[in-house]
């Protein structure tokens, strides 16, 4: 299967890669980029387009390799050039943004040393030169004080400023292709839309073509021009945007979209036993950086926060990046500790002590990374059956039947418990996390960003296994999120935090269809929705005001 485009900046013809072994990563993948154009690549993870993407620039990870087919760049087979000339191409005319800038940005170099590496190694600008192209380039993305930022480092920046900065070092040599892999993942809604607007600000300006590597659909709608699908290392589909994800005509496609989050009918939460969780006016405080004759200001993360949550209910906590949800989370849980106010379990102030270890039995937390919160060294079973060392009069053999039934509940099979975690996949890996959560049948559970990470089929399967495993076991939660879809599908009860408060509370139903709150409406409208049509379409919208993007039939 060949592209047949003799107009591509990027034809990718019958490429085929391999893992060792003979296993195969991705065959048959043939596509093209033309100048100025988006296109997407989607698919689950696992589907290769990561890979094929990696392949462009050359940086496969061992032990994989391209054994078959042709990477056409500007003319050239860029499978054929030498390390030397590979070199040259990669940064000058070949850009990465890769997924997770912590890991990409080096955290030892400063933010200006590490812009300036590309144009000392591509450019024959002298060193003043260099700067005022840089500090240019920051105060274009949005950097406040420039000058600052370059002699700072990648942690003093939150995750939006570092994935800005990403895309402002590969956009520094004004390449003629973007490629884009999953850069807008860990990133809160309006993060999100400001860094892909930027982006394609970015790309347009210097007619920069961009290979957007992404599991989110609803961004991919609103701005790619064509979408390959893959599934399983191979090309399912592929076509103009509104031809493939507005109405789709192959299985997997329709699968994809058919996963994304929907929401159901507003559940009857009964009200008459009391909270099993109730804070009270709660403040958590960060110490400031402090200097050699200073002492630092302290930050407000959670300011005066008071909410409740009932038996069975499950209550979302959603806002920016830096807007105090997890560390909320965290402080009732009892992960930090609170400055001032009140947490209250069952009816009992846990503050000082106070009905401390009842409170500790009766609450978990479901992180938001399972790879990391999950100990590499042990096996499943022993990660499970942790919580229950402490479970009175519980013998060896009940303390294994009651891992092999929790494994079970949450869809995995009794051998998984001789596994460690590298050999699972990240759903399989946070379906052991919910397993360790819920093993103690706890009364209350912190979910925080539980699928942010997760493909959309995943998360599919992991938001319906979370509502089974509370409709069973009855355990209240705190669902703490940016994925405003996943929140429209579980939550009865919405809170909106800005800047440490609460600035709305309501119904799931109210504040997703009248919400009141400036931040609100600008929060719901950030991302656009894939809504499905009677006729077996799906229009993409924006919620509050604005009409619809596309829609066909």
């Amino acid at each position: 299967m060949t592209t047949g485009t003799d107009d591509a900046l990027l034809s990718i013809e019958d490429l085929r890669l391999e893992a060792g072994l003979g296993r195969v990563i991705a065959e048959n993948v043939a596509f093209a980029v033309r100048p100025g154009e988006i296109v997407a690549v989607v698919g689950e993870s696992g589907s290769g387009k990561t890979m094929v993407a990696r392949a462009v620039l050359g940086l496969l990870p061992p032990p994989v390799v391209a054994t078959a087919g042709r990477i056409v760049f500007e003319g050239r087979d860029l499978r054929t050039l030498p390390g030397s000339a590979m070199r040259r191409v990669r940064g000058a005319r070949i850009g990465m943004v890769f997924q997770e800038p912590m890991t990409s940005l080096n955290p030892a170099l400063t933010i200006g040393r590490q812009l300036d590496e590309g144009l000392r190694l591509h450019t024959s600008l002298r060193s003043a030169e260099r700067r005022e192209r840089i500090v240019a380039m920051l105060g274009r993305i949005g950097i406040d004080d420039p000058d600052r930022c370059l002699a700072a480092y990648p942690h003093e920046f939150s995750g939006g400023m570092r994935q800005r900065i990403m895309l402002a070092s590969v956009m520094l040599l004004k390449p003629a292709l973007l490629v884009a892999d999953e850069p807008t993942t860990a990133l809160d809604a309006l993060v999100q839309r400001d860094v892909l607007e930027l982006m394609v600000e970015l790309t347009r300006e210097n007619g920069t073509s961009v290979l957007l590597i992404s599991h989110d659909l609803s961004m991919v709608a609103r701005y790619a021009d064509r979408v390959v699908v893959m599934y399983r290392g191979r090309i399912v589909e592929q076509g103009a945007t509104d031809a493939i994800l507005l109405s789709p005509r192959h299985d997997y496609t329709r699968k994809l979209l058919e996963a994304l989050p929907r929401r159901g009918r507003a559940r009857a939460v009964p009200t008459a036993e009391g909270a099993v969780i109730e804070v009270r006016n709660l403040t958590v405080d960060y110490p400031g950086r402090a200097g050699l004759f200073r002492k630092g200001r302290p930050k407000r993360a959670v300011d005066g926060v008071s909410l409740s949550v009932l038996p069975g209910e499950t209550v979302a906590v959603v806002g920016g990046s830096g807007s105090g949800k997890t560390t909320l989370g965290r402080a009732i849980i009892g992960l930090i500790r609170p400055s001032g106010g009140e947490i209250l379990f069952r009816g009992r102030s846990v503050m000082g002590g106070g009905g401390s270890r009842e409170y500790r039995h009766g609450c978990q937390i479901v992180f938001q990374d399972p790879y990391s919160s999950l100990d590499p060294r042990m096996q499943v079973g022993a990660i499970v059956a942790e919580p229950l060392r402490l479970v009175p009069d519980l013998s060896a053999a009940e303390r294994a039947e009651r891992v092999r039934r929790v494994l079970s509940d949450v869809g995995l099979d009794a051998d998984y418990a001789d596994r460690f975690p590298h050999q699972l996949s990240g759903g399989q890996r946070q379906r052991v996390a919910i397993a360790r959560a819920i093993v103690r049948r706890p009364a209350f559970v912190v979910a925080d960003e539980p699928v942010s990470a997760l493909d959309m089929t995943v998360q599919k399967q992991i938001l319906r296994l979370f509502g089974d495993l509370q409709e069973r076991y009855g355990f209240a939660c705190l669902f703490i999120s940016h994925d405003l879809a996943a929140v429209e599908q579980v939550a009865d009860r919405v809170l909106v935090m800005k800047d440490g408060r609460i600035v709305e509370a309501g119904s799931r139903d109210d504040v997703f269809d009248r919400p009141q709150h400036p931040y609100t409406r600008r929060l719901l409208s950030a991302i656009p929705t894939l809504e499905p049509l009677p006729e077996g379409g799906f229009r993409l919208s924006v919620r509050h005001g604005q009409e619809a993007l596309s829609a066909v039939s």
